[in-house]
């Protein structure tokens, strides 16, 4: 399975929460993400998983190998989004539901 078949698997399980815009709902940036109250929680970049977490937790999954910090192609990684790794063998599902969660407060 593809990254963007995992993304869209994901989009499907999580579209329907309260708050939540599936992708397509918005123009520009972040047009395939998915969105709670109008921000964006995950996306699929470049074929990798991006989630927006705490930074302490994205401290942890880069410390751990699990992704690098995300970079929008600016030049500077940014401290509380992960572009989780290809090789990473965590589930997509609860890292969503936890950056849902980090986003929706």
């Amino acid at each position: 399975m593809t990254p963007e078949e995992r993304f869209e698997e994901l989009v499907d399980r999580l579209a329907g929460l309260p708050d939540v815009t599936p992708p397509g709902a918005t123009q520009g940036f972040g047009r395939s993400a998915l969105r709670v109250r109008g921000r964006i929680f995950t996306m699929c970049v470049r074929g990798q998983l991006v989630l927006k977490l705490p930074k302490a937790r994205v401290d942890e999954l880069v410390a751990a190998g699990e992704g690098v910090r995300f970079d929008a192609d600016k030049g500077t990684p940014m401290k509380e989004w992960l572009s989780l790794a290809p090789g990473s063998t965590m589930a997509w599902l609860p890292l969503a539901r936890e950056a849902h969660d980090f986003v929706r407060k």
